[in-house]
């Protein structure tokens, strides 16, 4: 037992260390940009794609997204109790939204939340991302999108995977993801919230 919850540290905080590498802020400081003063100064894709560029935005989605998958993925290919993929995934989603690089400020967690679910339960995720696209189509809104699949993941996890672990976990995440948007569901409920332009 005593064994197990040392690994267990471990590997929490090397998890919380890979989520809170700030990819969209170095990446920005390449190209010479501060992102948390510019645009919505979240650090996020969104605002990577719309204060340097696409390709930047798209990097920086993936590498977010990259944060939560790999470090799940690899305990779930490891001989580890089916526990620990779902406590390292909340360590790594937290490393995110609250990174120690920046003294515990960080992005908003989507893209990283995508990450550790695509690992955990992507029979759900597919459900989140229809419901996101069919909003970003509808309203062209990336926050009432993310909002909304966020929302949808603990129901979709817990009808479709039945892991009590997990579904709690994924509450959580889903609990933080939109409280991070809760400036987005002002200027939502305000209608001056900006609309996603290709």
């Amino acid at each position: 037992m005593t064994g197990d919850v040392t690994t267990l540290s471990v590997l929490l905080s090397v998890a919380y260390l890979i989520g809170s590498v700030p990819t969209g802020l170095l990446l920005g400081k390449m190209y010479g940009i501060d992102v948390r003063k510019e645009g919505s100064g979240n650090i996020g894709a969104t605002n990577l794609y719309r204060t340097v560029g696409r390709k930047v935005g798209l990097i920086t989605l993936v590498c977010d997204c990259l944060k939560g998958l790999l470090p799940v993925l690899i305990i779930k290919l490891s001989p580890f109790p089916p526990e620990f993929a779902a406590f390292v995934a909340l360590s790594a989603f937290c490393g995110h939204v609250f990174s120690v690089f920046l003294r515990f400020k960080g992005g908003k967690g989507v893209a990283t939340a995508l990450g550790v679910f695509l690992a955990l339960a992507p029979q759900a995720v597919a459900v989140a991302i229809a419901i996101f696209v069919l909003l970003m189509f509808i309203w062209r809104y990336v926050s009432l999108g993310s909002i909304l699949a966020a929302a949808v993941m603990p129901p979709a996890v817990y009808y479709m995977h039945g892991s009590g672990t997990v579904t709690v976990v994924t509450s959580v995440i889903a609990v933080i993801v939109i409280f991070r948007h809760y400036e987005n569901i002002k200027r939502l409920l305000s209608g001056n919230e900006n609309k996603f332009k290709a």
